[in-house]
């Protein structure tokens, strides 16, 4: 089994791939293996709505999202994390996300039943927003979203103004949620 980790922050290295970093090391930990793809390493510019994929199957636009969309797709799992900005995801996930949604459904909907669910952290507020954004994205794409203790959020300010780790509740509640995800992966995938 292998859950893919989509940091969607511009910011390479910042606070959303840390918060990740807590569900990876409890998957890791539960046997399960993980990758980590940030955005910020990938051109995926907007969906256009040409709906070019409906009749191909894939995306016609040219840049690296079918790398990133293949491995979405092979993944037994996946997470998504975002920043916020004013309220809602990072325009970089949401590009990333518009066109997998547009291309799963023009392949036959290749993301229903396997298991996901957001991250999502802010300075102060509006995570919240983001993090039901984000779970909008999953259940239209037929993923299984397990729970947490509390909604997969936490604080965290611009790199330096507050750490992470001062936000231990908010931690707690990722790898809650990871745990979650690898017991549901384990008795999906049971033989």
């Amino acid at each position: 089994m292998k859950v893919l980790c989509i940091v969607g922050s511009p910011r390479k290295d910042g606070n959303t791939n840390a918060l990740i970093g807590h569900a990876v090391s409890v998957l890791k930990e539960k046997g399960i293996a993980t990758e980590v793809v940030q955005v910020s390493d990938h051109k995926i510019v907007p969906c256009t709505a040409c709906m070019a994929c409906f009749k191909s199957g894939k995306c016609t636009i040219k840049d690296d999202f079918e790398a990133v969309f293949t491995k979405m797709k092979e993944a037994d799992g996946l997470i998504v994390g975002s920043p916020t900005y004013f309220g809602s995801a990072t325009p970089d996930i949401m590009a990333l996300l518009d066109r997998a949604g547009y291309t799963s459904f023009a392949q036959g909907r290749v993301f229903g039943r396997k298991v996901g669910g957001p991250i999502a952290i802010a300075r102060r507020a509006g995570h919240n927003f983001t993090n039901a954004q984000l779970v909008q994205w999953f259940l239209i794409n037929g993923f299984i979203v397990p729970g947490s203790l509390y909604w997969n959020v936490a604080l965290a300010g611009a790199k330096g103004a507050r750490d992470l780790e001062n936000d231990q509740e908010g931690i707690n509640n990722i790898k809650h949620f990871a745990g979650e995800m690898a017991w549901l992966l384990e008795k999906i995938n049971k033989k």
